[in-house]
């Protein structure tokens, strides 16, 4: 969506074609709130308030739009975004370099020449850009505005990036070359037209080429066409051609000279023989100075008043030729004025453009004018407006240069750069594919900046989902672990490492983990709870993973137990673990391994492992009830006696407690997952079930009685509970 725009279309429509009276008469309004992150907005169906309420049994679904001002960069505009990041990060490293080095560093030689490559660096990639779009039937971007780019950083880069040492050199020949190459002119069509005449001077476009190319300073296109004079009629004008052509091949030039000195005096003496011309070429005779087909004494006046650097010349024949005020301004440093120095510029063009004002409504043109203003806060508002790409790395490069103010404004609570980089970062936030570089730029742009990123980064999308529904079997953990999983939550924790935001980082993994969960891939839950150091979080993976024994059984419970098992150890060892929820897992660890030996049929162990829950306290009050059903069938075996007599009264004595606490009102607390384990019946189930065990426990130790006290066929052993 272009910046001229001023409404949002709804894809699908909210509203038909054709429906917009019966949605008002159905008593709504359109609403929307914007995005506090953005330029996003979520636009949906609201009641008026004036409207009759109408009573609704339920909680009517209403559909929520969500649409944004900005477009969403291209796929080329990405690739010219993600290369100049790169140009921009160098630049941050260089600033913050300087931060511990002092600011004398940063206006050192060395810096200035990383500066000034770096801004090559913007030119290049702008033109690169411009080459391709331009091959491109349909871009985001036209070629055209890729030229715009090219041609403001190329001038930035001239006028305030010069190369070390050159800051108070004349800067006429670097506009005029600057110029020379983002304007041609006179065309390359034209010159050909000519060079086919055997009389080109008859053509009506020949002085005003040779004009053109003189004030341009391309010496080479007009000697040649003073050489076809050579055939002209006039012996004055032959004779003048002659001596014009050296004149404009010897002009010097300032990168000819190692002094400026030296280059101020040839400039001085040219100018005595540009003299000398004038006075043959004022001696022509009034009668010889028509040809017949133009008069041509006034046409080589003009080329005579141009390298005179007359003014009033310059300015009236760039009129006629139908130039502007830059090749006005670039002539004046050529030959008006050839130690015209960058601080004085300002005063020039000012005075150009009060004659000759840029096109207010060409964006390129205005940001231009500002530049040769000296006027580098002026650029960057133009340059917002015409790209917030080209107004944010202008403005990073100003305030590195020390040509904008560092103060930060009272209102915004944003200096000038911080300003345009949040703008440019607020476009790139329109992609969320462009995360990492949105907080790139974010985090450069101090607190107010910090801020929008870990707002940023916290509101990702992890996508740690893979495509279809996700089951709990092995090739949905792989796809998780290989897939979104490695490039979106490792690249968001690792931005958070790079820019110290651990508590950005402890949130992105909670919000991680909460998704493991939904999607029952409880080991990588239980990762990253850990990782944010979130105890509550993991106690709450762990009772989702008890919860599935109740909900999918042992089978289930014992497969999820083997995803999060790993993690004890390491947990154990961690300082900042909080036992409390550590117990709880190791309990989940220690019930799915009873589960396991009693689908291995290795009873004896399943009966110690069940007796060491209790003994150890690892079993939560609330699982007591289960336990004890689960030892009913192990109490109830015809083999050899599983339980010591000893351990038999542990779980008597348990069992006693579940029953008297029951009794005292506090049956939510020991029989809550009994009661969800067997479904409906509620408590007097639970207690039924209970009477089951505590009948199955009379005749253990009737069994143990008859055998001997202490259960003669029992061997014991020492529990060594090793997870």
């Amino acid at each position: 969506m272009s910046s001229t725009d001023h409404h949002l279309n709804l894809f699908p429509p909210l509203i038909q074609a054709g429906h917009t009276k019966q949605f008002i008469q159905s008593g709504k309004s359109i609403s929307f709130a914007q995005s506090p992150l953005d330029q996003s907005h979520a636009v949906f169906p609201s009641t008026r308030q004036e409207a009759p309420s109408i009573k609704n049994s339920g909680v009517e679904e209403q559909p929520v739009f969500f649409a944004s001002s900005e477009t969403s960069p291209s796929s080329e505009r990405r690739l010219f975004i993600g290369d100049t990041s790169i140009i921009f990060a160098a630049l941050q490293n260089l600033t913050s370099t300087a931060q511990s080095r002092g600011q004398d560093w940063l206006q050192s030689q060395e810096t200035h020449n990383v500066i000034r490559k770096l801004t090559l660096d913007y030119v290049n990639f702008a033109r690169e850009c411009w080459i391709h779009t331009s091959s491109q039937d349909s871009s985001q971007f036209s070629g055209d505005h890729y030229r715009s780019l090219y041609t403001c950083l190329s001038l930035f880069a001239v006028l305030y990036v010069p190369e070390y040492g050159y800051e108070d050199a004349p800067v006429g020949d670097d506009i005029m070359e600057w110029l020379n190459v983002h304007f041609i002119e006179p065309s390359t069509e034209e010159g050909d037209h000519l060079s086919g005449l055997d009389r080109p001077w008859e053509d009506e476009t020949f002085w005003p080429y040779l004009v053109r190319v003189t004030l341009r300073g391309l010496s080479k296109a007009a000697t040649f066409f003073l050489g076809t004079l050579s055939t002209h009629s006039s012996d004055h004008l032959r004779r003048l051609a002659q001596q014009l052509s050296p004149l404009l091949q010897t002009q010097p030039h300032l990168q000819s000279f190692e002094a400026e000195r030296d280059f101020a005096y040839a400039s001085h003496r040219w100018k005595d023989k540009v003299q000398a011309l004038r006075i043959e070429l004022d001696n022509v005779p009034e009668v010889d100075r028509h040809d017949g087909i133009e008069n041509w004494w006034d046409r080589l006046s003009d080329i005579v008043g141009v390298l005179e650097g007359r003014s009033e010349v310059i300015h009236r024949v760039c009129e006629d030729l139908g130039a502007d005020w830059r090749e006005v301004s670039a002539s004046w440093g050529v030959f008006t004025d050839v130690r015209l120095r960058r601080q004085d510029l300002p005063e020039v063009v000012s005075q150009v453009l009060d004659d000759m004002p840029p096109d207010p409504t060409n964006l390129e043109d205005m940001v231009h004018a500002a530049l040769f203003s000296g006027d580098p806060a002026k650029a960057l508002s133009h340059a917002a407006l015409l790209d917030p790409w080209l107004a944010a790395h202008m403005a990073d490069l100003m305030q590195a240069l020390s040509l904008i103010e560092k103060e930060t404004n009272e209102d915004s609570g944003l200096n000038i750069r911080d300003f345009y980089v949040l703008s440019y970062a607020q476009y790139l936030h329109a992609d969320p594919a462009l995360w990492r570089i949105t907080v790139a730029y974010m985090f450069s742009c101090g607190e107010i900046g910090v801020r929008s990123a870990d707002e940023v980064l916290m509101h990702v999308p992890l996508r740690l989902r893979s495509v279809g529904s996700i089951t709990p079997n092995e090739g949905s953990a792989h796809n998780l672990k290989s897939g979104d999983l490695a490039g979106v939550v490792k690249d968001t924790n690792a931005t958070c490492y790079e820019y110290q935001r651990e508590e950005v980082r402890r949130t992105i993994c909670r919000i991680a983990a909460q998704t493991f969960v939904q999607a029952k891939e409880y080991g990588l839950a239980l990762s990253y709870s850990s990782s944010a150091e979130d105890w509550p979080g993991l106690g709450r993976v762990v009772d989702r993973v008890l919860q599935e024994y109740i909900s999918a059984g042992p089978e289930q419970f014992t497969r999820y137990v083997a995803g999060i098992a790993p993690s004890l150890q390491a947990l154990r060892m961690q300082s900042g673990a909080q036992g409390i929820f550590i117990h709880r897992l190791m309990f989940a660890v220690r019930y799915a391994e009873f589960h396991q030996r009693l689908a291995n049929r290795d009873l004896q162990d399943a009966a110690w492992d069940l007796v060491s829950m209790f003994q150890d306290g690892i079993a939560p009050k609330s699982w007591w009830g289960v336990l004890l059903c689960d030892a009913q069938q192990l109490l109830q075996y015809d083999g050899v006696l599983l339980f010591s007599y000893a351990n038999a009264c542990i779980l008597l004595q348990h069992l006693e407690e579940v029953i008297a606490r029951t009794d005292q009102g506090s049956s939510d607390e020991y029989l809550r997952v009994l009661i969800s384990k067997l479904g409906c019946g509620g408590t007097t189930k639970a207690l039924r079930a209970l009477q089951g065990v505590r009948l199955a426990l009379a005749k253990y130790f009737a069994r143990c009685t008859m055998i001997g006290t202490g259960g003669k066929h029992v061997t014991e052993r020492k529990f060594s509970a090793a997870v």
